[in-house]
């Protein structure tokens, strides 16, 4: 029997097309043809949507089952949903109306961590299952684990204070709101990470290690473009994709390119995405960065996501160089889908997805020297690209990913469930 499951994220795709929305929107996808009946709903705010008086819920599409929940107030360091008056009795209704099998939260960032025990209160016999895709709720500096400051990285939470570079906080306010998450999260049936790391910092933080699996994100299948015909020259074309932030690497990036430019080395680097939601100063030193690189450096801009076979076919490899430990990034998976070997900070679930020496290269993040080494070996060794982009493997397909949810949720309905 197929279970009813209620998706809920932290946004829609065609609002936010980052990596947790496209990932729960495509599992969601994968479930209906699967033959469950399943609900998406994506919570927004004034960002992305104005509150329509006299609702909660606002319509996508034209599909019935997708819609998004309009929860425009909510504190970020609590991760707390300060409206609840005015949630709580809408969602309510919701749940009762539609009566879940499973509820299957992607984040809690705009819903609140007051959701589980909502939902718990509301369904007492519903499975609730949290897919945790980052480190939100470990840390409160935008869950990223990394000083503001001095772009240091913390594996552990203790002295998060200290740790994360938030001023004007006082010591016991971080210590209350761990606490508070904590017991939040207590009502959680089942919580699945995308990576060994990421499990490993959860458990370290206060979950049940008897509770955590480790479960895959994938992709929904596709055809991989051709590899670019190179003829007689170098494999020498580099592509980044993905905003532009102070923690995706960038700027380091930017700065191993100048070095590269510089040694006069044969090379093109393509930089897909804009530069949304940042601060003055930071918009200021990137331009600066693309003026000072040449015209070996060409910046696309932003993307849709139907560009990414056109985008994918004029470069030979990715490169991801973020700074902070990232769990599973989406790009991976399309370069690897698309048989493009990936240079990537070996770090956190980036070092788990890219086998180093194998499939692609791992380098010291926020390290532009090392960064330009390696693009320069890249550039310059053929065999190098033949040898990575031969064992690249694409990602695991959506419906098979899908299926192992199915499994796991039918053994929480009905412990005695065991899978062909």
């Amino acid at each position: 029997m197929n279970p009813r499951i209620l998706v809920l994220a932290h946004n829609h795709p065609d609002l936010h097309p980052g990596g947790t929305e496209i990932f729960a929107h495509d599992l969601f996808s994968a479930y209906k043809r699967a033959g469950c009946e399943a609900v998406f709903v994506g919570a927004t705010n004034d960002i992305h949507r104005e509150r329509r008086p006299g609702t909660s819920f606002q319509a996508i599409n034209d599909a019935g089952d997708e819609m998004l929940f309009w929860a425009g107030h909510f504190d970020r360091f609590n991760m707390s949903q300060t409206d609840l008056y005015a949630v709580a009795p809408n969602f309510t209704e919701l749940l009762k109306t539609w009566d879940p099998d499973v509820v299957h939260i992607h984040h809690l960032v705009l819903w609140g961590i007051e959701l589980p025990m909502l939902i718990r209160r509301v369904l007492p016999h519903c499975q609730i299952v949290m897919t945790l895709h980052d480190y939100y709720p470990i840390c409160p500096n935008d869950g990223l684990m990394i000083h503001r400051g001095t772009r240091q990285r913390y594996l552990q939470a203790d002295r998060i204070g200290k740790r994360c570079g938030l001023d004007g906080i006082a010591p016991d306010r971080f210590s209350m709101r761990t606490v508070n998450l904590r017991n939040h999260l207590r009502v959680v049936d089942r919580f699945l990470a995308p990576s060994e790391f990421l499990r490993d910092r959860y458990v370290d933080w206060g979950i049940d290690p008897a509770k955590i699996d480790v479960m895959h994100n994938g992709r929904p299948r596709a055809h991989a473009v051709p590899k670019r015909d190179v003829g007689t020259g170098m494999p020498n074309v580099f592509g980044y994709f993905g905003n532009l932030n102070p923690w995706k690497g960038a700027d380091v990036l930017l700065d191993a390119s100048q070095k590269l430019t510089m040694d006069d080395v044969d090379f093109e680097l393509r930089i897909h995405g804009g530069v949304p939601f940042q601060t003055v100063t930071f918009n200021e030193k990137i331009d600066g960065l693309f003026e000072q690189t040449g015209s070996k450096v060409q910046r696309m801009g932003a993307y849709e996501r139907a560009d990414i076979p056109e985008l994918m076919a004029r470069v030979d490899w990715v490169i991801v160089p973020s700074i902070w430990w990232e769990n599973a990034p989406l790009v991976i998976q399309e370069a690897f889908q698309h048989g493009r070997p990936v240079i990537t900070s070996g770090i956190g679930g980036m070092a788990e997805m890219v086998r180093d020496g194998h499939d692609g290269i791992h380098v010291r993040p926020d390290d532009p020297a090392e960064l330009a080494r390696v693009i320069k070996d890249c550039a310059t060794n053929p065999k190098l690209w033949k040898k990575l982009s031969g064992h690249v493997r694409p990602p695991a397909d959506i419906d098979d990913v899908a299926q192992k949810h199915l499994v796991l949720f039918r053994k929480m309905i009905r412990p005695d469930f065991v899978a062909a």
